[in-house]
């Protein structure tokens, strides 16, 4: 038995909803099967049309051409069947119709063109403008590459008249910029875009599409931050949207072009399908070769047999899945340019095949491992150019003590290049003396990352080769960076303390013999002192801390003694910096940030003064967080960007730190768009240092945040949606794992996407639950139900402001309870119940509660509950109109209605001159409503009421709003009753 029509129609709208694919496809298919079966045949059209609509908006846009052939048929036969609303979308989806061929290469050209003939003949019999055709014919021409054509095609379409058939604004803007991209014109076409961009003109695929198209164009224009939030805004709006593989294409392609190709790889692993999906086959052609574009990037930077997401069936890797996907690209391309008789469209994939990087690395925000480069081959010289001879091993050595001793930062690698050079067997290596021997020991030890047993045994080599080589300063330093390194073994710090004590009296007398430089004496008690500095970390109880932190304070005292007055020799201001930074350790350790921050800052002086800056950094960043500790901003900012000055000499995992440092500065002082790019290249520095999962995780954490406060919300979804998943209440605490789902559902909602942000705010809210504390679970609680209002989710609605108004009730504020109540009015009203009462019932609640509240309420609260108990009784007017069946001046209900609204300005009047806009608001709802039930000068009065109040003093957007409206009723009320109301 068939469903009937009703049913059939119902569907029809509901299927429309669901998500774009195959699902939906197929539903369509059984609903026009259905509609065939009742003989009607205006259903038929109508599920002809959905069946359209659905296949334009999937990957099975080939299936479009046989139901809009039958469609047109039908017209043909019996236009009656069609009404006004199937006409327009008959002659609508023509456009559609006729594009689509272009994209279907087994379509002759000669079909192609007669089509677009077609449509133009049956536009004009219409009497429709030929706007639409024009654009079709500037379409056809630019995919045979006919520039004459198609300059002519473009012209007549801008001359053309828009009219109900041309394409939305946001669509023709999409397709002009794409001709001024196409022509090179790439900042015009970005200002053609501008308002697609906006939000000004949007529909379904757009700002979508346009996102995507305007991303290579930034790049070269040199907008990389645009591009950047373009990215991120855009790929999250066609990610779950079957029908714009395109687009997805265009956000591989970038992510190609800006060293973000784990992102890439991430994008095709959301849809394996778009392998596959044949209905479009330039699509197709586009997604297989940005493909493969990314696969050639990955195999040029040495990643060639990684495995890589591709078709089903087969596992890739990323050379052979680029080999694949170029080949099938230029298959398909070869087919159009067959089909078309011409060249064009192979020399546009292969133009995009053999594109190349337009940036080394464009930091995106969110999480994505950095691949590292192959070593790239050395480029040959050019034949004038004379050939410099590497470094052999007596060079590079002498290049690293040259480096070491003027303490630059690039002696650490000089020294990793002489110890790959003697561990590859160099045959120079078993000439070298016992001095060069020991130096590279006891440099791979200081620079490399070996454990701390394997640095202890190092260094304890390097001493005793010194001393065979008649070095006794530098075996004592080499035995004191032993015994620290002893230190940093789990439970070593006892045992370097009684190590290193021998040493210290040993060095101190070869200085004062004159066999031992200040420098490397000085070594000896700064190794002591870290010594001394990992007992205090390792303390088990507050006693044992206090001790350990004296014998800190007294060794970095006696460092300190020992270098000021040899301040000159070289090597040692920087270890006054040292004892002095030490030395603020032990005030931080005792409390006092105060003296630590001024001998933070001296420590970063001596750098300064002594030419080595970047030894201060470490200094510069404590010292900005004691500063921010003590609220002193300027400070602690001033600090932060000292150390950055210098962080492209830290490792990747300490510039991280010192990005996120000032991040957190600027924020705490409102700057929030200079924050934001601080946290964004923390989280950068982060992934190249492996700490993606740790200190990027914080870093991504406080971008969304800040990005949300800049009005940024697609930019802060992005980066809170990728970062959700690796905050764990284990790692990193529920405080944490809450503020970021708190903070998703406020950018979700700003996105107008409320049932996604109230999923957010439950799990939150739940979260919540088992804290001491209650006010955020009520909070979050109240936002999930206002999201599922917004929704209309009503019953869910219903039951999440329940739970809220318990809450607050629990915490005692009333007013927010009090709002519970009126919305839950609301929903029983929206839901079309038969009987108002229940609305009115919590309606009249919320006005018992305000009562209640006032009669117990100190003076300073009245004012409050006063308004809370105005707006009530406004609402409950309002809602009683709004419900009432009948027309003013034939239901009494609107006098009940009126009589409600009155309470309400003598309610806000008696809360104050802080609900004057209120006050008058709900003045004007009681004139209009006089308007309505025959009274123009009860109206009038209080219309004129109104223009008093606001009349005087300066003029704000409230009072400017509340005077046009009151203007506004008067000129009403004078139409009505005829008369100018003098």
């Amino acid at each position: 038995m068939s469903a009937d029509v009703s049913t059939i129609r119902q569907a029809l709208r509901e299927n429309d909803r669901e998500p774009e694919g195959p699902a939906r496809n197929a539903r369509a298919e059984r609903l026009l099967a259905e509609a065939e079966q009742t003989g009607d045949a205006a259903l038929v059209v109508e599920a002809l049309t959905h069946q359209l609509q659905v296949y334009n908006y999937s990957s099975e846009k080939d299936k479009m051409f046989v139901p809009f052939a039958r469609l047109l048929r039908m017209w043909d036969e019996r236009p009656g069947d069609f009404g006004d609303f199937m006409t327009h979308h008959l002659f609508w989806m023509f456009k559609w119709v006729s594009s689509s061929m272009v994209d279907q290469p087994h379509i002759p050209l000669a079909a192609i063109e007669k089509w677009q003939s077609e449509m133009e003949h049956r536009y004009r019999l219409a009497g429709h403008s030929e706007r639409a055709v024009c654009q079709g014919e500037l379409e056809i021409a630019r995919h045979l590459g006919d520039l004459p054509r198609a300059e002519r095609a473009y012209a007549a379409w801008q001359a053309a008249d828009r009219d109900r058939m041309a394409n939305c604004h946001a669509c023709e803007l999409h397709e002009q910029g794409s001709w001024q991209v196409q022509l090179g014109l790439d900042a015009e076409a970005l200002e053609t875009w501008a308002p697609v961009l906006a939000g000004e003109h949007t529909c379904a695929h757009e700002p979508h599409a346009v996102l995507a198209a305007s991303l290579l164009p930034l790049l070269r224009t040199g907008r990389s931050e645009q591009a950047r939030a373009h990215h991120l805004r855009g790929y999250r709006m066609v990610r779950s949207m079957e029908s714009m593989r395109d687009s997805a294409a265009q956000h591989i392609e970038f992510c190609a072009l800006t060293g973000n190709e784990a992102r890439g790889l991430e994008i095709l692993a959301e849809r394996p399908a778009y392998f596959t999906d044949r209905g479009n086959p330039a699509s197709l052609m586009d997604y297989l070769a940005v493909t493969a574009l990314l696969m050639d990037r990955l195999t040029t930077l040495g990643h060639g047999g990684q495995s890589v997401p591709g078709p089903a069936g087969t596992g890739w890797t990323a050379s052979s899945l680029a080999a694949h996907a170029r080949t099938r690209a230029l298959e398909l391309a070869a087919r159009f340019d067959e089909r078309n008789g011409t060249g064009r469209i192979g020399t546009v994939v292969r133009e995009r095949l053999d594109r190349r990087p337009l940036m080394d690395r464009l930091p995106l925000g969110v999480r994505a491992v950095r691949l590292a480069a192959a070593p790239p081959e050395p480029a040959a010289p050019a034949p004038e150019t004379p050939v410099q001879a590497p470094l052999d091993l007596a060079g590079l050595l002498a290049e690293a003590h040259r480096l070491s001793e003027a303490q630059r930062p690039e002696a650490g690698p000089a020294w990793e290049a002489v110890a790959r050079r003697v561990a590859a067997a160099d045959p120079a290596a078993a000439g070298l003396s016992d001095h060069d021997r020991a130096s590279v020991e006891d440099h791979r030890a200081m620079y490399g990352s070996l454990p701390p047993a394997e640095a202890m045994a190092a260094f304890g080599t390097a001493a005793g080769l010194y001393e065979a080589a008649g070095d006794p300063g530098e075996a004592a330093a080499a035995a004191g960076r032993a015994a620290y390194a002893r230190a940093l073994q789990p439970g070593g710090a006892d045992g370097a303390l009684a190590e290193i004590a021998p040493v210290v009296d040993r060095v101190l007398a070869l200085h004062a013999d004159g066999a031992a430089t200040a420098r490397q004496a000085s070594a000896v008690l700064m190794c002591r002192a870290r010594v001394l500095g990992r007992l205090v970390q390792d303390a088990p109880d507050e006693a044992a801390a206090e001790s350990a932190v004296a014998g800190l304070d007294q060794g970095a005292r006696e460092l300190l003694a020992f270098t000021e007055p040899l301040r000159a020799e070289a090597g040692v201001a920087t270890r006054i910096a040292e004892a002095l930074e030490l030395l603020g350790d032990v005030a931080a350790y005792r409390g006092d940030p105060r003296t630590a921050l001024e001998r933070y800052e001296r420590a970063a002086a001596e750098t300064r003064a002594a030419g080595l800056p970047w030894y201060g950094v470490e200094c510069e960043a404590k010292a900005s967080g004691l500063a921010a500790q003590l609220e002193e901003y300027g400070r602690a900012e001033r600090a932060a960007r000292a150390a950055l000055e210098h962080a492209a000499l830290v490792p990747a995992r300490g510039r991280a730190r010192l990005h996120l440092r000032p991040a957190e500065i600027l924020a705490g002082t409102g700057q929030f768009a200079e924050a934001a790019e601080q946290a964004l290249d923390a989280a950068h520095w982060a992934d190249e240092s492996g700490e993606s999962a740790t200190l990027g995780v914080h870093a991504r954490h406080q971008l969304g945040g800040w990005l949300l406060r800049l009005d940024r919300a697609a930019e802060a979804a992005a980066v809170l949606e990728a970062v959700l998943p690796d905050i764990t209440a284990e790692e990193h605490g529920d405080g944490m794992v809450v503020q970021t789902l708190w903070w998703l559902g406020d950018a979700l909602t700003e996105l107008h996407e409320p049932r996604e942000a109230a999923g957010h705010w439950l799990k939150a809210a739940e979260i919540a639950r088992g804290w001491p504390e209650q006010h955020d679970h009520a909070m979050l609680a109240n936002l999930a139900a206002q999201a599922l209002y917004r929704a209309d989710l009503d019953p869910q609605a219903e039951l999440a402001y329940a739970r809220a108004g318990e809450l607050w009730r629990e915490l005692g504020d009333i007013p927010a309870l009090v709002r519970t109540l009126r919305v839950r009015a609301w929903i029983a009203a929206r839901e079309e119940q038969p009987d108002p009462g229940a609305a009115r019932a919590f309606m009249a609640a919320a006005a018992r509660e305000c009562e209640a509240a006032l009669a117990c309420c100190p003076a300073d609260g009245a004012p409050r509950l006063l308004a809370e108990l105005a707006d009530t009784h406004r609402q409950t007017g309002e809602l009683i109109a709004h419900v009432c069946p009948g027309e003013p001046g034939e239901a009494p209900e609107y006098e009940e209605a009126l009589g409600y609204v009155d309470r309400a300005v003598a309610g806000f009047t008696q809360a104050g001159a802080g609900f004057v806009g209120l006050r008058t608001a709900t003045e004007l709802m009681a004139a209009w409503l006089e308007a309505d039930l025959g009274r123009p000068d009860a109206a009038r009065e209080r219309a004129r009421r109104v223009l008093e109040i606001h009349g005087a003093g300066e003029a704000d957007e409230t009072g400017e709003e509340r005077r046009a409206e009151a203007e506004a009723l008067l000129d009403y009320v004078d139409r009505r009753s005829g008369s100018s109301g003098a």
